[in-house]
């Protein structure tokens, strides 16, 4: 047996093998746990960005509803507003109604009284031609002479 070529064929690969697979084992076990501590750290870093990606979920959803509320805040705040002018406009359309309405209304007023002192101009117009025409007509001399003193004494006494 030690002194077949076989034998010791058989026992040089068993120590080739031995040799060898030590060696490659643990370049394939280190392989392995780089592989494996490569894998961890991916795996960490994924947990990671889920958490980091979570947190930024949630803080869009609350910006979000912040948002909505203060959309919601304005909407209500521009129909109170809206509600407020409409009433303003309201009250301001009243008051230059009434305020158009009162001007008409002194306007007309003055009308009226332009024409009743332009009415009562004529009617005194028209009187005194009447009275000059029947004085003129009914009248001497002597009775207008007299008239006329008395008329002339009449406004001194009053004037004094």
């Amino acid at each position: 047996m030690f002194q077949d070529p076989t034998f010791w064929t058989a026992v040089a690969f068993v120590i080739f093998l031995a040799l060898t697979l030590k060696p490659l084992g643990k370049a394939i076990t280190g392989g392995l746990d780089s592989r494996a501590a490569s894998i961890r750290a991916e795996l960490d870093e994924a947990q990671r960005l889920r958490e980091e990606a979570q947190k930024t979920l949630a803080e869009y959803k609350r910006k979000q509803r912040d948002a909505a509320k203060e959309t919601e805040e304005l909407i209500a705040h521009a129909k109170a507003e809206a509600k407020r002018m409409s009433e303003q406009a309201e009250t301001d359309l009243r008051a230059a109604i009434k305020r158009r309405e009162e001007s008409a209304l002194e306007k007309i007023a003055q009308a009226e009284n332009t024409a009743l002192q332009e009415v009562r101009g004529q009617a005194v117009d028209i009187a005194i031609a009447a009275t000059r025409k029947l004085l003129a007509e009914n009248l001497d001399q002597e009775r207008a002479d007299r008239m006329l003193e008395n008329s002339i004494k009449e406004v001194g006494a009053k004037l004094h």
